[in-house]
């Protein structure tokens, strides 16, 4: 199937971008069968572009048998083997190019096992910076009938997304040109929202993917989250602010009080919609979203919900990838178990016309879903 994908004729050479010149030398496709893990036969900062879709973890088996593919592997050795693709790719891709990743997350005992943010890691750890992460739709999940009602029932979503991670091999100008700001005059504030309430929704959202309309939003939004994973019962929504520092601070819930239970939190964060953010705001944002939690989590039901509406952010060019971040901070928690990693936008969104070259604009969010041990 290869062979014949890559068997076609050019007739003519056109420009890749206008401000180029005509390109008269021609290259014939090289088909090559081998192992990612080892790329021995090319060079180092030899290649333009690495193209990848990775098998899954253990989801998918592509051959009938285990040597080589990486499909047999569980999530822990799959990724360990993806540390040496990353590797090789590192070393043959051009500083100042690209390596783009289709990733997709899977589930293990009703929970979802993050192997999108899991690959970032990976590919991190190696020297990548993360240049763009964008959302691939699933158009092939069902949610009517059977699906619909077991989604209600079992409390769960059908997996409808997938990731297309664009690392960059960072040049040694770019290494030496992003400075870290250390000065910032701006503070993070948790602000305590009234309960949402309003008439319950007919039908909710059943898959990982959320395309809401523009209008009303965030009410959409809040009313999925809150039917879903509330259950009716008390809920408590937190909005984490940017301050200037010589602004009053937002009054805090006294302590003294005597807890209430509830069988929802839900963490909304609109000050990563600025666009002047720093590392070090997010930084705070980060240190100040783990001590709520830890300060709070007591106060959820067993069996409750931890809800964290959060988006990525871009600084110096690159993507900062918050949630995936988030994610991190609360992997071994010992109360908190990750349910679902939810993709939220607007209708629309993803209709803005851009030119060629410039930086995507970022126009999905995460609800990330921490199920209560």
């Amino acid at each position: 199937m290869a062979k014949k994908n890559v068997s076609f004729d050019i007739n003519h050479q056109l420009p890749i971008f206008s401000d180029e010149e005509l390109y008269t030398q021609v290259f014939e496709p090289m088909l090559l069968v081998g192992d990612a893990r080892d790329l021995s036969f090319l060079q180092n900062n030899s290649i333009d572009l690495i193209c990848a879709h990775p098998p899954y973890a253990n989801i998918v088996h592509y051959t009938d048998y285990k040597t080589g593919d990486l499909s047999f592997f569980d999530v822990d050795d799959f990724l360990r083997e993806m540390s040496k693709v990353a590797k090789e790719s590192f070393r043959v891709l051009k500083p100042g190019r690209q390596c783009a990743i289709l990733i997709g997350d899977t589930r293990r005992k009703k929970h979802v096992v993050p192997l999108g943010f899991k690959l970032i890691n990976v590919y991190s750890n190696v020297g990548f910076k993360l240049r763009e992460l964008i959302i691939k739709q699933q158009h092939n999940c069902k949610t009517t009938g059977f699906w619909y009602a077991n989604s209600i029932k079992y409390n769960f979503l059908l997996l409808a997304h997938e990731y297309l991670l664009i690392f960059e091999k960072p040049t040694a100008s770019a290494h030496s040109t992003i400075k870290r700001n250390e000065t910032d005059y701006r503070t993070i504030i948790a602000q305590f929202e009234k309960p949402f309430f309003g008439e319950k929704l007919n039908v909710l959202e059943t898959t990982t993917v959320w395309i809401l309309p523009q209008k009303n939003f965030e009410e959409q939004l809040n009313r999925n989250v809150i039917d879903r994973y509330s259950n009716g019962k008390e809920h408590l929504i937190i909005s984490f602010e940017l301050r200037d520092k010589n602004e009053n601070e937002v009054e805090k819930i006294k302590t003294t009080e005597k807890p209430r239970s509830k069988k929802l939190i839900f963490i909304k964060s609109p000050l990563l919609n600025n666009t002047t953010l720093t590392n070090l705001a997010i930084e705070c944002y980060l240190e100040e979203m783990k001590k709520f939690v830890e300060e709070s989590i007591h106060t959820i039901d067993k069996y409750g919900f931890l809800v964290i509406q959060t988006r990525d952010v871009r600084i110096n060019g690159y993507i900062e990838p918050i949630a995936k971040m988030i994610v991190d901070i609360f992997e071994h928690h010992n109360n908190l178990w990750l349910k679902e990693v939810v993709v939220v936008t607007q209708e629309g969104s993803n209709m803005l016309t851009q030119e060629v070259g410039e930086y995507l604009n970022i126009v999905h969010q995460y609800l990330l879903v921490f199920e209560v041990k």
